[in-house]
């Protein structure tokens, strides 16, 4: 709107001017006087002026005569495209030049206008390869998907514009959701130009959308031929989609080639958490203790994690609570003060009932940096060690409004996953999972604030009745508090991949599968 009005303010200026500059020079004295075999020709300023435009445009005529001459003499001389020559690079000239105006117009956003020259350039050159991806694109910024569909097929027929039709029709299929067929087209324009790296991308991230594992992994493979990929990168990528071809190892279906899968997975990427969790288990399947509990060692000094110590819980699942608190010597030794190892220790004391070392393994986890884990963990202490029902609510208050701990979150849009997989389930990013604290602060819910009176409860209304001087009821109270239950006050943690701690099952470091 403004760069029109700006153009009808600089016409009505110039017209302007012209009209000045016409009166100034009628009321011009004087002139030019031209003679011309004795005859004397005065012309006054204004027809001075008029003289030398036209004189301008004579030249002009007289050159392209010139110009026509000299092709109509080589036409007689025996060059029978003299002439066609003449006239097509006129028509060349004015045919690129609308061609230019269309890309102009097509960067400008001006999606009509680039149409039309499209369509101009097109009728002057008669060169479809060039004329018709202006036209595809132009049709596409006007919403006419049919006509740039129809153009891109055109494209496809040429072997020089194959490439070039394949992709945007594989473009209009991706928009319109139809990943099957966006998917087939990106496997044939890759086949075309297999370096191409953003059809590689294309390409990778809908056969991981789509679960194709293997061909990911050939994809991935051309990446790296083709320099788009680090080796470094290539390694880990290609352990997440052979861990992904290994998902399903824990079930009865699960074949020896999957357990094969998790274990090269591991091998590919040895500080992958699932990777080695599911390589252990995998050993276990095999009965080689030994060579799960090696990998398990190895991924727990790059990162404790709790997948890593449920896989560890797996190895010998029936072991007594006390010999699993000897055999895990192993993992929690190697970084004895990192947060996890502690929760681990304390959740191992707990379930052999050792309540006072549990406490000495949280040790100042509570005041420093404690979150909802840390305080079940506490309520199920103080249980055990007699604390009264009112300080054993207190701890599990605070877990119902703590932060969760670390936890899998995309790096590429931040959002928290229940899981690890290869594919974040919000953006569709492949890869990009990481266990990790989220760096938003998470909010309790108005339903866990009003549960907060239910949890606690109304503390002045629970006065205990004084003590009776007996000594024997203070005999019965004190053998009631060395054997605490622990199943009735235990508070299941808040993040999901945890279990919780109870005497009667398996410690919270065996994960489901």
């Amino acid at each position: 709107m403004l760069w029109s009005l700006l153009k009808i303010l600089v016409f009505v200026a110039i017209i302007g001017l012209l009209a000045m500059g016409a009166m100034f020079l009628m009321e011009t004295s004087g002139g030019v006087q031209i003679t011309v075999a004795g005859t004397e020709f005065t012309l006054g300023p204004l027809q001075s002026v008029i003289a030398l435009g036209v004189l301008v445009v004579a030249i002009w005529v007289i050159f392209k005569l010139l110009t026509l001459l000299i092709a109509t003499l080589h036409f007689l001389n025996g060059d029978e495209t003299a002439l066609s020559r003449y006239f097509d690079r006129s028509r060349e000239k004015r045919g690129y030049q609308a061609l230019a105006d269309g890309l102009m117009a097509l960067a400008s956003g001006e999606g009509r206008v680039a149409m039309n020259k499209a369509a101009k350039a097109e009728k002057l050159l008669n060169k479809p390869e060039l004329t018709n991806l202006l036209v595809a694109q132009a049709a596409e910024m006007n919403g006419d998907t049919k006509k740039a569909s129809e153009t891109y097929k055109k494209l496809v027929t040429n072997n020089a514009t194959r490439f070039v039709g394949v992709r945007g029709i594989m473009k209009q299929k991706l928009a319109e959701g139809d990943d099957d067929t966006a998917r087939k087209l990106a496997e044939k324009a890759l086949a075309i130009k297999p370096r191409h790296a953003e059809t590689q991308d294309i390409l990778l991230g809908l056969q991981t959308k789509s679960q194709d594992w293997a061909g990911a992994r050939s994809t991935l493979t051309a990446k790296l031929k083709a320099g788009q990929l680090p080796r470094d990168v290539f390694k880990r990528r290609d352990a997440v989609l052979a861990l992904s071809e290994a998902k399903d190892i824990l079930d009865d279906s699960a074949t020896v080639e999957q357990q094969e899968h998790a274990i090269e997975a591991n091998r590919l990427s040895p500080d992958l958490v699932p990777a080695a969790a599911m390589a252990a288990r995998a050993y276990i399947e095999k009965g080689k203790p030994r060579a799960a509990t090696k990998i398990l060692k190895k991924a727990w000094e790059v990162q404790p994690h709790p997948d890593l110590a449920h896989a560890f819980a797996e190895i010998a699942p029936d072991e007594t609570p006390a010999a699993r608190i000897t055999r895990f010597v192993a993992l929690t030794r190697i970084h004895p003060e990192d947060l996890e190892t502690r929760l681990i220790l304390a959740e191992l004391n707990i379930v052999a009932e050792d309540f006072p070392e549990a406490r000495r393994a949280l040790g100042d986890v509570v005041e420093k940096q404690a979150d909802a884990r840390a305080y079940t963990l506490m309520a199920a202490i103080e249980r055990g060690e007699g604390s009264s029902d009112a300080v054993v609510q207190g701890w599990l208050a605070k877990a119902l409004n703590a932060p969760r701990g670390p936890q899998w979150v995309c790096d590429n849009c931040h959002d928290i996953q229940p899981e690890w997989g290869p594919v974040c389930q919000n953006c569709g990013s492949f890869d990009t999972l990481s266990w990790q604290t989220p760096q938003t602060p998470e909010i309790a819910t108005a339903t866990g604030v009003h549960m907060l009176p239910l949890i606690v409860g109304a503390l002045e209304d629970k006065v205990e009745p004084e003590a009776e001087p007996e000594a024997e009821p203070e005999e019965d109270v004190v053998e009631e508090a060395e054997a605490p239950e622990i199943i009735e006050m235990e508070a299941e943690p808040v993040r999901p991949d945890v279990e919780p701690v109870r005497p009667d099952v398996e410690p919270v470091v065996e994960k489901q599968a």
